[in-house]
């Protein structure tokens, strides 16, 4: 397959979308990190301390995501300079790179999602209760 300028290029909106979503992620635990800490001060629950070690691993989650997604952008960038300086055959290792990477990327998302999702449904069956 010959690669032209245009297919890494095609990679930017994605990979763009893929970390403003990642970001928004990140912000809501954020600030549910915040609200939880307030919490924690006001009272010592067992429960409140298992939520901050679920966050504490889905920010890590999403810290890898957003690195990892970072990676894939800048190895599109890095394709299309080979392409314009005419390195065909690395222009395509590093493309395949990006691509595993954002692969890698939005696997972790959909990791972190279950999680998210896991610690909802814990908290509703304590609403329930």
């Amino acid at each position: 397959m010959e690669l032209s300028l245009s297919i890494p290029a095609l990679l930017f909106p994605a990979i763009s979308l893929t970390m403003l979503a990642y970001n928004a992620r990140y912000l809501a635990i954020a600030a549910l990190i915040r609200q939880l800490h307030q919490k924690l001060k006001e009272t010592e629950s067992s429960a409140l301390e298992l939520q901050v070690k679920q966050l504490r691993k889905r920010l890590s989650i999403i810290k890898s995501m957003q690195a990892i997604a970072i990676i894939s952008f800048l190895l599109a960038v890095i394709t299309m300079f080979l392409i314009y300086i005419e390195s065909t055959m690395v222009a395509n290792i590093v493309f395949g790179i990006s691509l595993l990477a954002l692969m890698i990327s939005l696997t972790l998302s959909l990791i972190e999602v279950q999680l998210s999702t896991k610690a909802l449904s814990i908290q509703l069956e304590d609403i329930s209760k």
